[in-house]
C-alpha cells in the first residue's frame, strides 16, 4: 500500500469513527428498522470512501449524509415495502435499579412511538423532518441535501410537523382511553427532539470498500 493510500485510509477511518454514530441514528429514524439502518449506513460509508479523494475537507459529513439520503430514497423507490422494528438498536444488558429500568422502558416506548409516527409520513416529509429537526440542518442545507428548493423544504417540514402533531394527539387519546395516565407530551418538553437509540459505530465500511 502506498503512503498516499495509507494516509487516505487513516483519514477515512477517523471520519468514520466520528461520523458513523450520527449517520446511523439518522438512518434509523429514516427507516425505522435497525438492520436496514445498519445496511444504509454501511452503503453510505462505502460510497463515501470510494469518492473520498474528491470530497472537500470539512464537507465529508454533508457528503456522506447526502449519499445516505439518496441511497435511502433509491432503495425505497425500488421496494416500496418497509417494516418497522419493535426493537431499537440496544443490546446492552439492563442492570439498573427498578426505577431506572422503568424510566428506560418508558423512554423506549416513546422512542418506538416517534419512529412509528415518522414512518406514517410521506417520504419527502419524513426526510425533511429528520434532517431539519433532528440533525439540525438549516433549510438551505436540507434543500442542498435533497436537491429541492428552500420553499419545498419549508412546505414539507410544515406539513410533516402538522401530521406528526395530529398523529401524536390521536395516539395519546387512544392511550388515555386504554387507561394510560401519562402522555408523551407530559414527559417531553416541547423543544426536546426525539430520543435516539444507543448507537454502534460501523467498523467494516473501510475494509468493505477496498
Amino acid at each position: 500500500m502506498s503512503r498516499r493510500s495509507a494516509a487516505r485510509d487513516a483519514d477515512f477511518t477517523a471520519f468514520m469513527e466520528q461520523a458513523g454514530p450520527a449517520l446511523l441514528r439518522t438512518a434509523w429514524l429514516l427507516t425505522g428498522d435497525h438492520h436496514r439502518a445498519q445496511e444504509l449506513t454501511q452503503a453510505a460509508l462505502v460510497k463515501t470512501y470510494v469518492a473520498w479523494p474528491r470530497v472537500r475537507e470539512g464537507e465529508a459529513l454533508a457528503y456522506a449524509r447526502r449519499v445516505l439520503v439518496n441511497h435511502r430514497t433509491d432503495v425505497w423507490r425500488a421496494t416500496r415495502r418497509e417494516l418497522v422494528t419493535d426493537i431499537p438498536p440496544d443490546t446492552t444488558p439492563d442492570t439498573r435499579p427498578d426505577t431506572s429500568r422503568r424510566d428506560a422502558v418508558r423512554t423506549s416506548d416513546d422512542r418506538d412511538l416517534v419512529v412509528r409516527l415518522l414512518r406514517t409520513l410521506p417520504e419527502q416529509q419524513r426526510t425533511v423532518v429528520v434532517l431539519r429537526y433532528y440533525t439540525d440542518l438549516s433549510e438551505q442545507a436540507t434543500a442542498e441535501v435533497l436537491g429541492i428548493s428552500v420553499g419545498a423544504v419549508k412546505s414539507a417540514g410544515s406539513r410533516g410537523l402538522a401530521a406528526l402533531r395530529s398523529a401524536l394527539a390521536t395516539a395519546e387519546a387512544l392511550d388515555g382511553a386504554a387507561g394510560g395516565s401519562e402522555t408523551l407530551a407530559d414527559r417531553t418538553p416541547p423543544t426536546t427532539r426525539p430520543t435516539t437509540p444507543p448507537t454502534q459505530t460501523p467498523t467494516d465500511a473501510g475494509r468493505s470498500a477496498r
